[in-house]
Parts: structure tokens; C-alpha cells; sequence
């Protein structure tokens, strides 16, 4: 159970029977060298998803660069001391490459919205210097989706057996599952990653979120909802991890015994029928689509704005386009392939010689006999005949009066030519 600010206030799960020998190897890890071994993998998952975050949803190459660099430097540390220490310094390049990332808001939103809200800016929070009391909505978002994976990895160290207070990466804490902070730093990327996309799929409205008068920027409890159903998410990424590391400790205290029960992924029984040994992921909670002018809430997620702020843009907008389209129609290069397309179509009018048509075939003819009977073509047998576009054909089949270089054509497919 969460509060709005991603403390937990209570947490319960399934009670499984304790397996002495991997508490008291996780007791030990520290001392026999597995929990180092065990917190050089975490921290090489964690700086391999930063990495590839930065690179595939942020773009930024110098900083994919400057964090495989820090993470080639996992092999040659000795001490917990050193890796806390790389964690830190891939962290920096990590959080710097975040700091320029805009957040966009509803247009009818922004005088509402303080200018630090509109970027990311830094990790830590001016109010506490850790992330703690985020202080723009970005960051109050991060901290709620961590509460959540922190405590979806609480519950699985309680259903795995594990002390979730004896962590072999964190430094001790009152009061703080460490364990599950251990256990959660892998899949923080892709909590960063899970909100990336959520910033470029549609706008951050500002009623999601309040502001209280130390600057603490909270979120509200419908959102917080809304976030609270990504929990099915962490907790299949996070089970894999959970279940590696009670393995890796269960080795290390009996060589040689069998493996223990998959209790959170059943990955032996889906491995013995052919199965993907991870359940199906759970379907992704998605943002609402919002109009980015008003910022209400939109049906269809193909559209940008709704109707009414639709119709005003376009209004606004058709002067300038206006302007721009007679400007451009009124350039030189515009005004010479015109003239080229008007020779092309008056050069058969001018090469016609009248005296071509019978002398039957005048205009009192034409009026008296074809034109009736072109109310019983289609446009479209006039437009075949002719070759002129189906509009003009459109109005000579109503009344209009053609050139007379097509007089005779007309006689001849209304049968009105004289034996």
C-alpha cells in the first residue's frame, strides 16, 4: 500500500516456509565474497539498461559512450566501497543526459505550469539533495514507479524465504528493506524507459499534479492509480532477478544441491513443457490520450486535438496559409507553367477550322436536336468521347454549349448525324 509520494505504508505477501541454509548464506555473503560477486552483476544489468536507454529513447551517444566506458571498469574493482562508487559515476552520466529532456503540457496548461516543471533538470531535489520531495512532476513520477518496483521486490524476497533487510549492495538503513533496493536496481531502466515513452506518447496534464508550499510536487490520487497498475510490469521484470540471486546464494552454501523452486516465475514447469520460462507480460498501461490545446481527455488515440480546438487552430491558421498559397501561386515559376498549360489546351481551339463541321451541323442544330439527347449519356461516356475533364462534361450534358471542334463527336454517339 502507497502513499501518493511513493511511501509505502504497508506491505504483504505470501508467507513461505523459511529455508535456513540460504538465510544464513545471505548472512554470509559479504564475508565468503558472493555478495560481491552477486553486486558486480547487479550494477553491470543496471549500467547496461542505462546505457541503452540513453542511446535508444534519448539519443545521446557521447552518453551510451561514457557509461560502457565507466561499465568496463566493473572488472578491475575489488571492494563493495569501488563499485558503489562506479554505480555513482554512471549514474551522473546517466541523470546529465535526462537533464535538457522537455516535458510537454497542454498549451491552455502552460500559464499554470512553473518553468521548472517544463524540463527535467536534475535528479536530485532542491528541497532534500536526494530524490527525495521531487520538486517537478517528471521526477514525482519516477519516484512513484520505484515505490512500486521497491515494493514488488519486497514481496519477492518475502515468497523466496530472503531476509529482505540484509542487502549485500546498499549500505544498512534503519528501517529500509535494502534488499529489495539491491533486487530492483536492473530493472530501473526499465522503469526509465516505461516513462520515456509515456512523455512522448501524449502531453503531461497539470491536473495530475499539485504543488504544496514547500515546492514538493505530488501527484493525485487518480493518477497515482493509474500509475499503481503498471505493479503487474516490475513485478515479471523483477522476478527473473529475485530468483537468480536466491539461486546464486543457495550455490554457494550447498554446491551441490538441487535448484530451488521457481516459486515466482514456475520457470522449471514452463521449461519442462516447452514453454517460455517467463509468464506473458501483463498489458501495458498506456496514457490518456489528451488534446495538446485543452488538454481533455481524447477517444481516439490517433488524434492530436479535439474538435472545437481543431476548428479554431484552422481559422487561425488560414490567413497565413492563405497568404502563403497566392504567394506561391503568383511566382514566376507558377505563372510560366500555367501559361505553358493554357497553350497546351487552347492550341486544338486554335488549329480547328470551322469549315470541317457539315454544313448541317450549326448551332440551331446543335440545340435543337443533340442537346436533348445528352440527358440520356453518363458524364463519363462524354468525358470517354471527348477526352475534356469530367466537370466540362458535367456542364455541356446540363446545357452549357461546347466548342465547336466537338459538335460532331456529339452527333455521332447521340445518333444524331442526318442519312
Amino acid at each position: 500500500m502507497l502513499d501518493r509520494d511513493g511511501s509505502v505504508l504497508l506491505s504483504t505477501g505470501p508467507v513461505r516456509p523459511s529455508e535456513a541454509k540460504l538465510r544464513r548464506a545471505q548472512a554470509l555473503a559479504l564475508q565468503d565474497g558472493v555478495g560481491f560477486r552477486l553486486s558486480r552483476e547487479i550494477i553491470d544489468r543496471k549500467l547496461a539498461g542505462q546505457q541503452k536507454v540513453v542511446l535508444e529513447a534519448l539519443c545521446d551517444h557521447t552518453a551510451a559512450v561514457a557509461i560502457r566506458e565507466i561499465r568496463s571498469e566493473l572488472a578491475e574493482v575489488e571492494t563493495i566501497d569501488a563499485l558503489r562508487l562506479i554505480e555513482s559515476k554512471g549514474a551522473k552520466v546517466y541523470w546529465a543526459a535526462w537533464r535538457s529532456l522537455s516535458i510537454v503540457f497542454p498549451r491552455k496548461d502552460l500559464l499554470r505550469v512553473p518553468d521548472h516543471w517544463q524540463t527535467f533538470g536534475a535528479r536530485v531535489s532542491p528541497l532534500t539533495g536526494s530524490p527525495r520531495l521531487a520538486a517537478n512532476p517528471v521526477n514525482a513520477i519516477l519516484n512513484y514507479l520505484y515505490a512500486i518496483l521497491e515494493a514488488e521486490s519486497r514481496l519477492d524476497t518475502a515468497t523466496l524465504g530472503l531476509d529482505p533487510g540484509i542487502d549485500v549492495l546498499h549500505v544498512d538503513t534503519p528501517s529500509r528493506d535494502s534488499l529489495a533496493c539491491d533486487l530492483m536496481e536492473p530493472i530501473r531502466p526499465e522503469v526509465d524507459k516505461f516513462l520515456l515513452n509515456w512523455l512522448k506518447a501524449a502531453p503531461v496534464s497539470r491536473s495530475h499534479f499539485f504543488e504544496e508550499r514547500n515546492g514538493n510536487c505530488r501527484l493525485m490520487a487518480q493518477f497515482a492509480e493509474r500509475l499503481s497498475q503498471t505493479a503487474p510490469t516490475w513485478a515479471r521484470l523483477v522476478a527473473p532477478v529475485a530468483e537468480w540471486f536466491a539461486q546464486e546464494l543457495f550455490r554457494s552454501s550447498k554446491p551441490r544441491s538441487p535448484q530451488l523452486p521457481a516459486r515466482l516465475t514456475q520457470r522449471h514447469r514452463r521449461e519442462v513443457k516447452g514453454a517460455d520460462p517467463l509468464p506473458k507480460p501483463a498489458p501495458t498501461v498506456k496514457p490518456a490520450n489528451v488534446c495538446r490545446a485543452c488538454g481533455k481527455e481524447l477517444n481516439r488515440r490517433s488524434s492530436q486535438v479535439c474538435v472545437p480546438c481543431g476548428e479554431a487552430e484552422s481559422a487561425a491558421r488560414m490567413p497565413t496559409v492563405a497568404q502563403l498559397g497566392r504567394k506561391i501561386s503568383h511566382s514566376p515559376r507558377s505563372e510560366a507553367k500555367r501559361s505553358a498549360t493554357q497553350k497546351i489546351n487552347t492550341q486544338p481551339a486554335w488549329d480547328w477550322d470551322p469549315s470541317s463541321n457539315p454544313d448541317w451541323l450549326t448551332q440551331t442544330f446543335y440545340s435543337e436536336n443533340i442537346q436533348p439527347r445528352l440527358q440520356l449519356l453518363s458524364s463519363a461516356a462524354i468525358v470517354k468521347s471527348l477526352g475534356v475533364s469530367r466537370a466540362y462534361a458535367s456542364d455541356i450534358r446540363n446545357g452549357r454549349l461546347p466548342h465547336g471542334r466537338y459538335w460532331r463527336t456529339l452527333a455521332v454517339i447521340t445518333s444524331c448525324v442526318p442519312e
